[in-house]
This record gives structure tokens, sequence and C-alpha cells, in this order.
């Protein structure tokens, strides 16, 4: 490694003398362009073709594609488009398309038709796939070995080098999760013959109604196997593949399912989080993408919701997956969905995505999604985790440490995948040199847990679900993640980059204002869960300020049936030097911090049988008028500018950038 840098370093002075080139930048994944001439519609409830026929999933799809039809044709005369109908979405939402429209000229008409409650673009997302880095892929040698060194490291107790770890074997004495308990991984679809999922799997459900990008000859269907989803070099490019690389099947899918219920103590491959729960496939990605429509009537459907021409799920989801994104904010029509879906109790998470440190995209950021961060085996923020103040916990997403080429990665996350580049060959797990690391990964070890708190309290709301395993989390370490290669110590992910030309934070120290409530601990959760009580801070207002009161209040605290809270105890923890005391035993307190930064303060309620319950939250301050304070989104730091110039400047720039590729292994 020592004569890998000289040269390197060699070779960036001899560049760096030569020119001094406007600094590299780390670009994002391109997001595909809306699927042509094609629209999401929502309908007002008192439109006439609401009025006139209501959608249900008892009409058969001969109905269905009437209704759709009707309506389509009907806001096409009043609009003076020539509309064609599309997928069902929801009962009052469907798709429309125009060939040959302009996506944006479309949506901005029929969003003024007095009927129409929004219009927007049929966008596609696709599974949270590795970044282009064109030193990420390893050539594996002669004999590649069955799993990394590791193990599955991610799933066992922490130590003072494996620190994010989950603990789930403290949880596992509770429960390994109940049949009751439903999780529904909307993905790829699977691979039912893997000897970690056979028996393992609920019958889901495929709605890629595109049937090129389906792969399997057909639309929406009830076989949620996986055909692979490869996409040629000739296919590359060209529409519906407009925006698509070349790529090998990722069998994405297969590897979220296992690591929520792959089967445990059966003496093959690995071990899933909630052996227990029941797993529920939902195809939603095929060849490249999938498109939102088809995405958020799977969610409907995964949640026990009706739709159109779909025969109901039998097994509604408690918990529902999605290891899947893209960038921009929350869409209307995602978020009225997710809307549906938590209003009958079900939990969403999803994963925050592989950017680099770029804003939480889509559905991580809408309003009641649980966005999931990635973290390294030593604590820190991995390279290419998104963060921001959307996410709510975070959770190992794997990572190599190793910086040549060729050497086996060290920390992945292991995980049923399959041998075929193109269709399904043969079963295998993911190891040190066909890894796994990603976002996408950290997701389903969340969702994971939320099945075993729910299979230990069936009657806890998802918000409690949650309180136990942000209350629970482990605080994110502030030291001791430094690799020994980086140019530069690790900062504190709010800190200002100190690579000029980027913008992003690459690996850094986590802050509660940005990569969630702390470390996931599923065996402090469950311990917490198994008490029946709940200790609830909610803060007002949800982003504190210096010099304005922040109100601290105990109203969604709770005990087990039976019993009442009869005192409250409020204490600082730790003042962070902007809030000097708090000693309180009402319900509701005031703090008044004196500057930017954090807090941390501590709820104890204790009922009536003298049993008490306590949990801890950081509060983050921002700066008067909106800036610093230890939060905020990162998207908002524009950083030291754009690079060049000074030889000095240039040269760590690009020795940072450098070893940064050679160590880093990005994520699907």
């Amino acid at each position: 490694m020592k004569i890998l840098l000289t040269a390197l370093v060699s070779l960036l002075l001899a560049a760096g003398a030569a020119s001094a080139q406007p600094a590299p930048r780390l670009a994002p994944r391109t997001a595909l362009p809306p699927v042509p001439g094609e629209a999401i519609v929502r309908f007002k409830p008192d439109a006439s073709v609401v009025r006139m026929r209501a959608l249900s999933a008892a009409d058969g799809e001969g109905t269905v594609r009437s209704v759709l039809a009707a309506r389509a044709s009907a806001l096409g005369a009043r609009t003076g488009r020539r509309l064609e109908a599309g997928a069902a979405v929801g009962e009052r939402m469907q798709v429309v398309r125009e060939a040959g429209a302009d996506a944006a000229e479309l949506v901005r008409r029929l969003a003024a038709d007095p009927e129409v409650e929004f219009a927007e673009p049929n966008g596609r997302m696709r599974r949270l796939a590795p970044p282009n880095d064109p030193l990420y892929p390893a050539t594996a040698p002669g004999v590649r070995p069955r799993g990394p060194d590791s193990g599955q490291w991610y799933l066992r107790a922490p130590d003072s080098t494996i620190k994010s770890a989950i603990d789930i074997e403290t949880a596992w004495n509770r429960t390994r999760g109940s049949a009751s308990v439903v999780v529904a991984v909307l993905d790829t679809g699977v691979r039912p013959e893997h000897p970690d999922l056979t028996g393992r799997l609920l019958g889901g459900y495929d709605f890629v109604s595109n049937a090129t990008v389906a792969n399997d000859g057909g639309g929406r269907d009830a076989d949620p196997s996986d055909p692979g989803d490869f996409v040629t070099s000739t296919e590359a490019g060209v529409v519906p593949f407009d925006g698509c690389e070349a790529s090998s099947s990722s069998w994405h899918g297969t590897a979220t399912a296992s690591l929520v219920g792959a089967a445990t103590d059966n003496n093959t491959g690995m071990a899933g989080a909630a052996p227990g729960a029941r797993v529920l496939p939902v195809r939603v990605l095929g060849k490249c993408y999938g498109e939102d429509a088809d995405i958020q009537a799977a969610m409907r459907w995964a949640a026990g919701i009706s739709v159109a021409g779909v025969p109901d799920n039998p097994n509604p989801a408690r918990v529902i997956n999605m290891s899947l994104g893209g960038g921009g904010a929350c869409s209307p029509s995602y978020q009225a969905v997710v809307d549906e879906i938590v209003a009958r109790g079900v939990m969403i998470v999803a994963a925050a995505g592989n950017s680099a440190g770029e804003p939480v995209g889509s559905p991580a950021n809408c309003r009641g999604v649980v966005g999931v961060a990635a973290l390294r085996h030593a604590g820190s923020k991995v390279g290419f985790s998104d963060l921001g103040p959307e996410i709510a916990i975070a959770a190992p997403g794997g990572n190599c440490i190793n910086t040549d080429p060729g050497t086996p990665c060290i920390y992945p996350i292991l995980a049923a995948t399959n041998t075929g580049t193109r269709g399904p060959v043969s079963s295998t797990w993911t190891d040190s040199f066909d890894i796994t690391v990603g976002t996408s990964f950290s997701s389903p070890l969340v969702a994971a847990v939320a099945a075993l708190i729910f299979s230990e309290q069936p009657n806890l709301t998802r918000v409690q679900a949650l309180g136990y395993m942000q209350n629970t989390a482990r605080p994110f370490p502030q030291t001791g993640a430094d690799n020994g290669s980086d140019p530069l110590p690790v900062r504190r992910c709010d800190e200002p980059n100190r690579f000029p030309g980027t913008d992003r934070d690459l690996q850094c120290y986590c802050t509660t204002a940005l990569c969630g409530a702390g470390m996931l601990d599923a065996g402090a959760a469950l311990s917490a869960a198994a008490t029946g009580a709940f200790a609830a801070i909610t803060v007002s207002p949800a982003t504190p300020t210096v010099g304005a009161v922040v109100g601290l209040s105990a109203a969604g605290s709770f005990v087990p049936s039976g019993r009442t809270i009869v005192a409250y105890a409020w204490t600082l923890v730790d003042g962070g030097g902007i809030v000097d005391s708090l000693t309180a035993t009402t319900p509701t307190t005031n703090v008044t911090p004196s500057g930017a930064g954090s807090f941390r303060v501590r709820l104890t309620v204790t009922d009536n049988t003298g049993a008490s319950t306590s949990s801890d939250r950081v509060i983050n301050v921002a700066a008067a008028g909106g800036g610093g304070g230890g939060g905020g989104n990162p998207a908002a730091d524009p950083g030291p500018g754009t690079g060049g110039g000074a030889l000095s400047a240039l040269w760590l720039l690009l020795l940072g950038a450098a070893v940064w590729a050679l160590r880093s292994r990005a994520a699907r």
C-alpha cells in the first residue's frame, strides 16, 4: 500500500505541476427520464367520472379496462388531448397516456382540469444499484470463497471493531418473529428456489405492467419470481431503456428478502434477521427500472388496499421494505399513497439512497416513511450513503476498508443471490468478491427488527415501534473510524467539506440531525418493547433555533393496558454547552437554548405499579435564521467551491479522491 501511495503521489504531483485542472466532482447516478407521454392522474372525490363508476378489486379485468378507458376518454375530451388509459393505481388514480406528447405539457394541461386533484409524469425508479465508479468491481481469484471472512458481522453483538452491528442474538432471546407478521419486499422479485428462501415466502404479485421491462412475457400477474433484470448492450439507451446502461442481472430482490427472512438454523447458507416472520415478495422493478404507477399500486396492495384488476392481498403486510428510489422531493402521488398506507398502521421502511452524501431521495423522503442511512462497520456513515433530516435511523450497509483492486472486501453484507448473469442459473450467496453493499441492505435490517417488535407487541402502532428503535439506538461514534489511508481525519457529517470541488459528505461521523436517531440496536429495542411501556419525547418546533423556546412533551408515552402513568421526570443528560439545566416533573416543559449545537434530554415515566421506563433524545438547534447548529440539509451547504488553482490544494484534492476511489466500494 505504501508503494502504491508513493507512486500515486508522484503521479499526482506531476499532473499538478503540468496544469491546475478543475477539481473532479463525484457525479450522482443519472436520473431516468419519466415514461414518455404518460402521466399519473388522481381525480377529485366528486369528479363526474368517479361518481359514474367506482372501481374495486372485485371488478374483472375487462370491466377495469373499460372504466379506465372511459375516464381517460372523458378527461381527454375536456382537455383537448387524445388520451388512452394505462394501469390503475388507486380507486381515483390511474395512468393516462398520449402517444408522442411532451410529458411536461401533458401534465400541465391535465392538472388544470377542474376534476383533477393532481397530475404528474409517470416517473421511473430503480434498485439502488452501485454507482459506475471504475475501481468498484473487484477481480475474483481462481477460487471464490463461499462468504466473506467477516461472515454476517452486521448481525452479531457490537465490539470495539464492529461498532455498528445490530446484536440480533439478544433480540432472538425474546422472539425470532411471528408468522402473523408479514414483511412485504417491493423489489425485483425473488428466486423462490433459493435454499434460504424455499418455504419462507408467501404468494406475492408482479406489478410490472410493461411487458418489455418485465422480461417475463407479460404484464401484471401472480408470479413475483425474478426472471432477471439484465440490460444488453443493444438495449441500453434505446426506448424503453433510454437512460439505462448495459448490466447483468442483479437478483436484488432475492438479496433484500434474504436479509429479512432467510431460513435460520438449517445448516445452510445464511441467517435472516427475522426468520420467524413471513416474507411477501412484490415485484415492482424489471429490467433497469420500475414505473411510479406500478410501485404505488404495489404499495397499496401490499398494505391490504384493493387495486382494481388485481385480486386482494390475503396477507397484508405490517411492514413494507423498499430498497429502491429516485432523486427529488416526494411527489404528490407518492405522498398520497404513503398517507393512505400509514393511516392503516403499516410501517414503510425505505433506503436513503447511494449518491454519496446527496439529499435523501424518494420515497425515503416522504412524510411518514422510515428512511434508513448506511453505516460502515466502524459506525461512521459509509461514503455511498445519502443523508439528511428525513433519515430516521441508521444500520450497517457494508464497506471494504482495503484499497487494492482485486483484494477481497472485508465487511460486505452477505446475502442470497443467483449465479446467472441474465436468467437464473443456480443459487448461491454473495461474498468478498461478488459483494453486496448499499443502503438497499441497511433498509431490510430495519424492516426485520420492526417485524420482531410487532411480533413481541402486536398491538403497537407503527410510531411506537419506530420509537423503540430510535430511543434505544446506540450513539454514533465520533472517533476511531479513520482507515489509516485517509489524507485527512474523518470529519463530522455537518462540517464543511474539506476537499475543494466536492459538495457532498463521503465517509463522516454521523450526527442525529443527518443520520437519524443513532445506530440500530435490535437487542435493546426488543428488550424495551417487552416492557410494553414507552416514554415518548415530542419536540416543538421540529427545528429549534437559538434563543427560541423549545417545548418538550410526554403526551405520546404509554404503559401496559390496565396501568396508568402517575409520574414524569425530565432531566438534562448533556447540555452541549447550550442548555444549563432541566428539572421538571410535569407532562410538558420548556427549555431555551443559548446557542447552536445539540443537547440530550431524558424522560422517565412511572406507572401506578412503580414500574419505570426512560427514553433519551438528542435535540439539534440551528442558528437563528436557519443556519449552523449541527443540523440541516447538507444540500444547503455549498461547501468551499470548485477548486483548481494552487498546486497544494490540487494535490490534496486528487490524492484524497484517488485514495477514496481505491478504498470505497460503492453500493447496490
